[in-house]
């Protein structure tokens, strides 16, 4: 009677009452709804309205008139048309007499005119730049349109030109004489306070004083910069006592980058304005608003915030009351309830497939994904608001797209996370006992391809499958493309020495690589061999694991099994210590949770595969270099399941170095890569019903941390790029909205917290050896980077060089060897500094920017840094005890070579 050995559940808590199933789980409701609605209430309070602002009844002395509308601009000579212009004349009538222009250019000299019986009183201006004939026809045209309109009451001769340095002084008090000479109202120019300070000359020539008061600019808080504007404004009197000054510009933004403690915001702009207005009424002050319609145009010359100052948006509506509560974002309470149902249903999707999750565990979830939603949600409001451009909302719709693409990954991760710690129940758990003595078992064909190993490593490999409690089974040896016979002889010898269980080939140069080799051994399988069992030339196994793992094949769908790889040379080393609990990861608490829904990785070691489910997939995949995962996607894809067992049966050597170390990595993410491209339909298309959704989930989910390394390479090239800017032109260069940055900041220590999280709950190792891990991965990630986007768009995996240091000081063979990633790690911490001190640390979008390029540059200071590490000489071995043979330090190294080749 065939043995039989099915795959039990087994948890390490079994509960006492069965969770209800799916969507009907009262607690995952209870946790979702919970959350929801704590995080409705906290858009409730951080959006409600602000009621403390002092009311203004009175009317308004004046506005900065530019009528420009959406899609016109100065620049391209798009400009409004004469209905747009009266359109605004009448609602600016609504609620002031006085309204300054800027120019006589296009239409815009039509102004007075459409003005004419509106009551407006209107102060004209003449635009002066450094091109001299372009100068002479706008002062020409000022002169015309001033003497034709009796409602011109005031003439500018050019604004901010001497601030801009458009213009000398005596060339500007020249303009200024001559439109005084030729029309018959009062003249002036309008320049900042200080320019006006610092040139009595200019005020000697103007009828009176235009000053611009900005305290924005100057990063003055808000609940002071009223009254900073006053002090200014007193300076300037003080200076010219006999003088009447007009505040030609004064006013707050609704939006834009923090400058200094300046922020800028519709509260803030709101509560700047009406105090301003209550106080220059008592005052009987002069003034003109900065402005009356927002003017999104001079974002490209002048910064975000100088899109944002009107009073009236774009669509000319009014931002904010005179007199009633104001709210930074009216239309919040549609993207609260947009992110609250967003996050209710992807919780609960979630959440069905595993109602088994504590309580604790619904609830970190339900309060992570609420979280990031929230954050997308205000993404999403901050655009809404946002005047963009083609070009702006291209590139805003790329971050954006960049950060749903994230919060799908910190779902996941975040589901990944409590499922492992907090769930309860366990379908799928193998639990692998010898069988009995005289079961009847399959005949297994083990498979073991070599090319170039040392021949001594190899030696211990057979010798080790030669002491296998098990009748029945073979081994093939499969040498291929090793040309030299001294390295291959010696192991066909040994072969011959263990028996006729032994069979060696040696293939010459031979096409395929390592599939190649399974391939021909495939077809060199004893014909009554049932199982193919393939492990790497390095691994000396258990005596126990075929009698251990063949009785999993009982279950006729069953297609392979797989149990951990595992490593022998952990000497106590450094380095060596940070790979084995990386490797161990993965083992102890991901491949468990891919278990669970048939899910797992299928690796070159340590793995038995049906012969017949093998053949039905015409072998292995010889134009993959990951071989092995892409027989297991294809075995899941024919409707195999799979075995996992967390019990070690082998274990082998780990690269040698850290270019090894890297390569290894590089491989597998670039096989990853043509493996989705080969199997894509399956992964991606709804209808493809191959692949079950878990198995999808996984598969997506577990490469998707990849695609996130390869996305980073691009983020951090367009920061560097950025940065380049911020330093040499920062007016057109800003900082991106904090919206966008924080994400990247939160990604960094929310992984950071999930593998301590995971590696404390699963894997049996101390903290520093968490945190050893953890950055040992972390230093893999620019190289993960550059394999995915090589294996999403090419398919042929590029030769990797490594430099020969052996005889340089560790520091130098370290350095030399992460080279690339030192050069991106100087560049990155450079430019961040450069950044930080070119803007003085004042705004918190520095604060930022320079902490998202710190955390941009973590993987790369831990590849410098592991790198180190690696060129270290290793300790002395330690002598240990093993019931099996045990290699020599001198064929341990050459183990070391082999594993990292």
């Amino acid at each position: 009677m065939t043995y039989q050995s099915p795959i039990r559940p087994q948890a390490a808590q079994i509960s006492t009452t069965k969770p209800r199933k799916g969507w009907l789980n009262a607690k995952s409701w209870a946790a979702a709804l919970g959350v929801g609605a704590m995080a409705l209430g906290i858009w409730g309070y951080t959006n409600r309205p602000v009621t403390d602002i002092p009311a203004y009844r009175g009317e308004i002395g004046g506005f900065a008139f530019s009528p420009f509308h959406r899609g016109e601009s100065p620049q391209t000579g798009d400009y409004p048309s004469t209905a747009e212009i009266k359109s605004d004349l009448t609602l600016a009538a609504r609620y002031t007499h006085n309204i300054r222009t800027y120019t006589v250019e296009g239409d815009l000299g039509q102004i007075p005119a459409l003005a004419e019986g509106m009551h407006l009183n209107v102060t004209l201006g003449g635009w002066l730049d450094r091109h001299p004939d372009a100068n002479a026809a706008e002062l020409k045209k000022l002169v015309a349109v001033a003497n034709a309109n009796p409602d011109v009451k005031q003439i500018m001769v050019g604004n901010e030109t001497i601030l801009r340095g458009d213009l000398p002084v005596n060339e500007l008090i020249s303009d200024i004489d001559t439109v005084k000479a030729e029309t018959h109202v009062p003249v002036s120019t309008a320049e900042p306070w200080h320019v006006w300070l610092k040139y009595p000359q200019l005020a000697a020539h103007v009828d009176f004083i235009t000053v611009h008061l900005l305290p924005y600019w100057e990063g003055v808080p808000e609940n002071i910069a009223v009254q900073d504007a006053m002090n200014r404004l007193q300076e300037v009197h003080q200076a010219y006592p006999d003088k009447r000054i007009v505040i030609g510009e004064i006013g707050w933004p609704s939006d834009g980058i923090d400058i200094g403690a300046a922020r800028a915001s519709t509260v803030n702009q709101a509560r700047f304005m009406r105090d301003f207005f209550n106080l220059a009424q008592q005052r009987h002050l002069q003034y003109f608003v900065m402005e009356a319609f927002d003017q999104p145009w001079k974002t490209s010359f002048e910064g975000r915030a100088a899109g944002y100052w009107g009073m009236f948006n774009l669509d000319r509506q009014q931002k904010w009351s005179l007199t009633g509560p104001v709210e930074n974002n009216p239309g919040w309470i549609f993207y609260a309830l947009g992110s609250v149902i967003f996050s209710l249903l992807a919780t609960m999707a979630l959440l069905s497939r595993r109602p088994d999750v504590r309580f604790a565990g619904k609830l970190i979830f339900a309060g992570l994904v609420e979280g990031f939603t929230t954050i997308l949600g205000l993404l999403f409001m901050n655009m809404s608001e946002t005047y963009l451009s083609l070009g702006a909302a291209t590139v805003w719709g790329a971050l954006a797209a960049g950060q749903a693409l994230l919060l799908f990954l910190l779902i996941a991760d975040s589901f990944d996370l409590v499922e492992t710690i907090y769930g309860r129940v366990s379908k799928r758990h193998y639990e692998p006992m010898p069988a009995p003595a005289g079961a009847k078992l399959p005949k297994v064909s083990i498979h073991l391809p070599i090319c170039n190993e040392p021949p001594e490593m190899v030696k211990l490999t057979l010798d080790a499958l030669a002491a296998q409690d098990y009748d029945r089974f073979e081994v093939l040896v499969i040498d291929n493309n090793t040309m030299d016979p001294a390295v291959w002889e010696p192991v066909a010898e040994h072969c011959a020495r263990l028996g006729p269980k032994f069979r060696f080939f040696t293939l010459g140069k031979y096409k395929g690589y390592k599939a190649g080799a399974l391939n021909f051994g495939l077809r060199e399988t004893a014909a009554d061999a049932e199982i193919i069992g393939v492990i790497d030339s390095d691994y000396l196994v258990e005596p126990d694991w075929l009698r251990s793992m063949v009785p999993a094949f009982d279950n006729p769908a069953v297609g392979f099994t797989q149990s951990p790889q595992d490593y022998r040379d952990n000497d106590g080393g450094l380095f060596k210590r940070m790979m084995f609990w990386e490797y161990a990861g993965f083992f102890h608490a991901g491949m468990v949770t891919r278990n669970e829904r048939n899910a797992i990785i299928q690796h070159g070691t340590m793995t038995l595969v049906r012969k017949q489910a093998l053949v039905n997939e015409n072998g292995w995949a010889e134009w993959c270099i990951t071989e092995d995962s892409q027989l297991g996607l294809r075995l899941f894809r024919a409707g195999y399941e799979a075995v996992y067992s967390k019990k070690s049966f082998g274990k082998g050597v780990m690269p040698d170095d850290y270019t090894a170390f890297r390569k290894q990595r590089f491989r597998w993410a670039y096989g990853a890569m043509r493996i989705v491209r080969a199997n894509a339909d399956a992964l991606f298309n709804p209808f493809n019903k191959e692949l079950t959704l878990g198995q999808r989930w996984h598969f997506i989910t577990g490469w998707l941390p990849w695609f996130g390394d390869a996305l980073g390479i691009v983020f951090l090239t367009m920061g560097l790029a950025w940065s380049v800017g911020l330093v040499i032109d920062p007016v057109r260069f800003q900082f991106p909205i904090a919206l966008f940055m924080l994400p990247s900041i939160g990604l960094f220590f929310f992984k950071i917290v999930q593998i301590l999280a995971l590696y404390k709950n699963r894997v049996p190792c101390g903290f520093a050896d968490r945190l050893g891990a953890a950055a040992a991965g972390l230093a893999l990630s620019h190289a993960i980077g550059k394999a995915v986007w090589k294996g999403l768009f090419s398919d042929k995996l590029p030769f990797l060089r490594t430099p020969k240091m052996k005889d340089a000081p560790a520091l130098v063979q370290g350095l030399v060897m992460a080279r690339e990633e030192l050069v991106i790690l100087a560049a990155t911490w450079g430019l961040a500094l450069a950044v930080g001190f070119g803007h003085h640390w004042a705004t918190l979008e520095t604060k930022l920017w320079v902490a998202v390029m710190f955390v941009q540059s973590m993987p790369y200071l831990a590849s410098v840094g592991v790198s180190i590490l690696a060129s270290l000489p290793a300790p002395a071995p330690k002598t240990v005890v093993v019931a099996q043979p045990v290699a020599s330090p001198a064929q341990m190294g050459a183990m070391h070579q082999a594993a990292g080749d």
